[in-house]
């Protein structure tokens, strides 16, 4: 079991470093709670939470990025009209 554990929270530093945090700590919080329901696995669920709440963060970032892009294209794109007199 300790071997298990630190494993997982080996796999979970290095995740977590790389992903900057970013949707990892909330993911790693509904994994525990899910894999503790589950049979007692909080520790795995946290792992996988991390991982899948990382993703789930750039998915939305990337998103976020795309429709700020086509936003300004669009802005550039619409002719400026002279001011009304």
């Amino acid at each position: 079991m300790k071997k298990h554990f630190a494993l997982a929270v080996t796999a979970l530093a290095l995740i977590s470093e790389s992903a900057h945090a970013a949707g990892c700590l909330k993911g790693a919080a509904v994994g525990a709670v899910a894999g503790h329901v589950a049979g007692h696995h909080a520790v795995v669920g946290a792992v996988g939470g991390c991982v899948v709440g990382h993703h789930l963060a750039k998915q939305k970032a990337k998103q976020e990025k795309e429709a700020e892009q086509a936003k300004k294209t669009q802005q550039q794109q619409q002719p400026q009209s002279a001011p009304a007199k």
